[in-house]
């Protein structure tokens, strides 16, 4: 009875101590946060809110210098806290066992009592992002060694096991996410299961990016794809491509009302468009704006001087440069005014008060996309709040572009052929004047953003009268002089400009009589010499560029 007795309290008292660990163990000044971050933005803050809130803070040597730096005191660094051999110079301090036990607790008793006896932390919290490989290693072309031992290993891993573990852990990869973490902990004293369950998502998949580019990069080296200095068209396209698309937003509607559709980008604009426009006014964005808003922005940016490009379904409609801003969008405007209904605007320049005070005298517009406003601009724009304002970096290119197939994806370069007065090719006898040649470069400039068969008409830096989308080049001859005709343009002096060869000599024929001096097409038909002879008979200019424009 005395020996029952006796393990009756010895058992008493070993529960007893074990519910005091367990209970120490997980009382608030026993939380735990780890942070190691390259991007360090907004990480003093994120710090200061978790002692705050009684999180004991370890941290790897970069962020502890940092944040120490930043007169934050009550911070453990790692080397510290896991009492290592300082092996490869630090390379395998975040694979440490002892780490990785922290982490991937389960705070069960018997787990809890094995961390204290052993002296690990239970880490509740992980904030962590790698090392930029590509912006800051492969984009500056620095040498294989220096990227290589700049591919993150640790951080991967502690990421991986944060997210695996997430009941127990928060992991948070993305600085947008610290004032997520901070309501909550301010409103909840802990991290919902919800939130936790949607940032390891979010772990994973910025794991899967890291790890994409570094295999791409490896892929790139392998097949030693490069641009030629001068030449993109000899870029190689690889046999694999892998894309990862973030949704931006859901748009109102698709192609049409009863078609849904979202806007999503990729972190790689190597391949695909890639709009990073920024909406400051009007109201949400459908299908249709945004591809007339890229075509309008990829033309306007093709031009240096003041510019506007005025754009309705996927097409230009009128085009101008101009000594000033207003000037350009009034000669853009007055090619095609009842075209203009419904259109979208872009702007090579800052849109000024007296631009915005023509546009809001004249017919409705969907949208305006501009690199800058001034605020009285903007003030006076505002009273037509359903026209959609996009801003835009106009410092972005994009090389390559992809449209969708049954069953597959379509890849190209982009058209990014010029021409100047350099590289033309003279096959008349007529010698085109310098105004002439301004016209036809100017007017090359566009012709690769109409929808083929595509014919320009223009003069003075300025459209007047575009023929687009017509199963035979005749038809948009025609079609353009229609368009000319109808705001009374007189086409004497000015340039045609064609997008592909003209195959008879039928086009030449039907313009002989209409004033036009010069014309700019690609060359290449068997019937050249026809086209020329008819070009030296009514002594006009013709210019090959011996490259052609297709856009379908």
């Amino acid at each position: 009875m005395t020996i029952y007795l006796i393990n009756i309290i010895i058992n008493k008292y070993i529960y007893s101590n074990i519910i005091l660990i367990y209970t120490n163990m997980t009382k608030k000044n026993n939380k735990y946060a780890l942070i190691s971050v390259s991007n360090k933005s907004n990480i003093l803050f994120l710090a200061q809110k978790l002692i705050e809130y009684n999180y004991n803070l370890i941290s790897t040597k970069g962020t502890y210098l940092f944040l120490k730096s930043q007169g934050l005191n009550n911070v453990i660094e790692i080397s510290e806290y896991l009492n290592y051999s300082k092996l490869m110079n630090e390379k395998v301090k975040t694979l440490h066992p002892k780490l990785y036990r922290g982490i991937l607790s389960d705070r069960s008793i018997n787990d809890v009592i094995f961390m204290k006896m052993n002296n690990i932390k239970i880490i509740d919290i992980v904030v962590i992002n790698f090392y930029p490989f590509e912006k800051n290693f492969v984009e500056k072309k620095i040498n294989d060694n220096i990227i290589s031992s700049n591919i993150d290993i640790g951080g991967p891993c502690i990421v991986r096991a944060a997210a695996k573990n997430y009941k127990n852990v928060t992991v948070i990869i993305d600085n947008k996410d610290y004032l997520l973490i901070i309501d909550e902990l301010k409103n909840n004293n802990s991290i919902l299961l919800n939130t936790k369950i949607k940032l390891a998502q979010k772990a994973f998949h910025y794991v899967s990016l890291y790890d994409k580019k570094i295999s791409e990069y490896f892929n790139t080296k392998y097949q030693n794809l490069k641009y030629l200095k001068n030449n993109k068209k000899n870029y190689v396209f690889p046999d694999k491509i892998t894309l990862n698309l973030f949704k931006k937003e859901n748009l109102r509607y698709g192609e049409n009302h009863h078609q849904k559709s979202a806007l999503y980008y990729t972190d790689d604009n190597k391949y695909v468009n890639n709009n990073n426009f920024e909406q400051i006014q009007g109201k949400k964005l459908s299908y249709n704006n945004i591809i007339d808003a890229n075509v309008a922005l990829e033309c306007v940016q093709e031009f240096s001087n003041p510019s506007c490009v005025i754009i309705k379904h996927a097409n230009p409609c009128g085009v101008s440069s101009s000594h000033t801003l207003k000037e350009a969008y009034i000669n853009a405007y007055n090619t095609d005014p009842v075209s203009y209904f419904g259109s979208v605007i872009a702007f090579n320049k800052q849109l000024n008060l007296e631009t915005v005070n023509i546009i809001i005298q004249n017919n409705y517009i969907e949208l305006i996309i501009i690199p800058s406003i001034t605020n009285e601009a903007k003030i006076l724009i505002a009273k037509k709040n359903n026209i959609r304002i996009l801003l835009y970096n106009f410092n972005s290119q994009i090389l390559f572009e992809m449209k969708c197939v049954n069953n597959g994806i379509l890849i190209q370069n982009t058209n990014l052929n010029q021409i100047n007065k350099n590289n033309i090719n003279i096959v008349s006898k007529r010698i085109p004047k310098k105004n002439e040649i301004e016209d036809i470069i100017f007017g090359w400039k566009i012709i690769k953003f109409v929808k083929s068969n595509a014919i320009i008409y223009c003069k003075n830096n300025m459209t007047l009268g575009i023929g687009a989308g017509q199963m035979s080049r005749i038809d948009s001859v025609k079609l353009a002089i229609i368009k000319a005709k109808e705001r009374k343009f007189n086409l004497h002096g000015s340039s045609m400009i064609s997008d592909a060869f003209f195959p008879f000599r039928d086009s030449i024929d039907f313009i002989s009589n209409l004033g036009i001096k010069c014309i700019i097409q690609p060359g290449g038909s068997l019937r050249d010499k026809e086209v020329i002879d008819a070009v030296n008979q009514y002594n006009l200019s013709m210019v090959f560029t011996n490259i052609r424009s297709f856009r379908h």
